[in-house]
């Protein structure tokens, strides 16, 4: 069963190269068990029991099944994630020519990998394009996956780099521009980028208006270890914790609270975005939620007061190699259960109110849990939950599974640790 889920799990990854694409996979998992989609611009009517989901920017989806109580009483249960992850972004006018030989790709950096592990690796791109529509104002949008090597960023040598392997400052706009191939007739005059999506597309160049396209390896995700016990693929963060948190909340029971799954953008880079965690997009669905059923603002806060949520994002377990970088006696481990995150800083959510709450919800799952916080001499992340938390004014616990290689271009984790969060997660919704 748990190598069962660790490969859905790993199939969910393969056919979500972007946010754009994960937000559309989620959409084809709900689709299939029946939840309805609502628009942004239509009424909603919603009813007791019903199942739906609302889709923006095509990149962050929030599914939702009303519970059976009036909601100013049942209230919220989420749990939120983010859909992107760590990457290259291809620049406008991103063709560069060098020696009258070669073409590469000019990039920005997307959030925060690292960098050394992106070099001699075939990649390829996807994303979305927006296409010429009728209205100037509402272009056509596409998704595009070119699903091959394409790209590759080439090491220089040890013999003209000596000291790489003491340590080499990555220069992101000289060192990590993707090579496309060589200079090719074919694509010369319309354009190597523009071909590719003219041809891929099947819509004319001129039609093309603009694209946002990401890098992403092209070796699929695999089990692997002695007995398979580890997941080793690109994008486990945060798109792990998408689909747990999916998959939970197809597979739960009915319940008097109403039930919310957050699928949000742009966490890897501030979520200040329409569709990140720092706006008013979820919450300006949860009211709607509630006005649809009949409602009024004053029940809708009545609501967030009985409301809790699960801020679901991967946590570091301990380095074989670098025991010391953990704190002394917090020290997650690959296999050990879904992991608290806290911080006195406030960069997690996490207090001992939201921390009791899920160690509850662990206990009824018959599942382990662990606790995460950094060494105080080290400078830790943060989260999609305190920003929630701070726009909602519910409790938020931070939690992640354990994870090696954090914003790799492939990182590692346990068979057993996804069974476990899909468990925990399922759990919260039935109760």
């Amino acid at each position: 069963m748990k190598k069962e889920l660790a490969k859905e799990l790993i199939e969910f990854i393969n056919e979500s190269p972007t946010a754009y694409h994960g937000a559309h996979t989620v959409k084809s998992m709900l689709d299939k068990v029946g939840y309805k989609e609502v628009k942004e611009n239509e009424k909603w009517n919603l009813t007791s029991g019903g199942k739906y989901y609302f889709m923006k920017n095509g990149s962050a989806i929030i599914a939702f099944q009303i519970g059976s109580e009036e909601i100013e009483n049942g209230g919220f249960k989420l749990i939120g994630a983010h859909t992107d992850s760590p990457t290259f972004k291809i620049k406008p006018n991103a063709e560069m020519k060098v020696e009258n030989k070669y073409v590469k790709l000019n990039t920005e950096v997307y959030g925060g990998p690292i960098l050394s592990t992106w070099f001699d690796r075939p990649l390829s791109l996807a994303g979305r394009v927006a296409i010429k529509g009728e209205n100037p104002l509402k272009p056509s949008i596409k998704l595009i996956d070119l699903k091959k090597p394409l790209l590759i960023i080439p090491n220089l040598a040890i013999h003209m780099n000596r000291n790489v392997n003491e340590g080499y400052a990555i220069n992101r706009q000289k060192d990590t521009l993707p090579l496309l191939g060589f200079i090719n007739e074919k694509f010369e005059k319309e354009g190597y980028l523009l071909k590719l999506i003219s041809d891929e597309l099947g819509v004319k160049i001129e039609e093309i208006l603009d694209f946002d396209l990401f890098l992403y390896e092209c070796e699929k995700g695999c089990l692997l270890g002695l007995e398979e016990e580890l997941i080793s693929a690109g994008r486990l963060d945060d798109l792990w914790m998408v689909y747990a948190g999916v998959k939970a909340l197809i597979d739960s029971n009915d319940s008097k609270a109403t039930k919310v799954m957050v699928c949000i953008d742009n966490e890897e880079i501030g979520s200040l975005t329409s569709q990140g965690a720092n706006s008013t997009l979820l919450q300006t669905v949860l009211e709607r939620i509630t006005l649809a059923l009949g409602k009024d603002r004053e029940e809708f806060m009545r609501a967030l007061s009985n409301s809790v949520m699960i801020s679901a994002d991967l946590a570091h377990a301990v380095h074989p190699n670098q025991v010391e970088k953990h704190d002394p006696v917090n020290k997650p481990v690959l296999g050990g259960g879904p992991v608290i995150k806290m911080a006195a800083s406030g960069s997690y959510s996490t207090d001992s109110y939201a921390s009791a709450i899920f160690k509850g919800v662990c206990a009824n799952a018959n599942v382990p849990c662990q606790v995460f916080v950094n060494r105080s001499d080290v400078r830790g992340g943060t989260t999609i939950g305190p920003i929630t938390a701070a726009n909602l004014c519910i409790p938020v616990v931070d939690m992640g599974a354990p994870l090696l290689s954090m914003h790799s271009v492939r990182e590692l984790a346990s068979v057993l640790d996804n069974e476990y969060t899909v468990k925990a997660f399922t759990e919260f919704y039935n109760i």
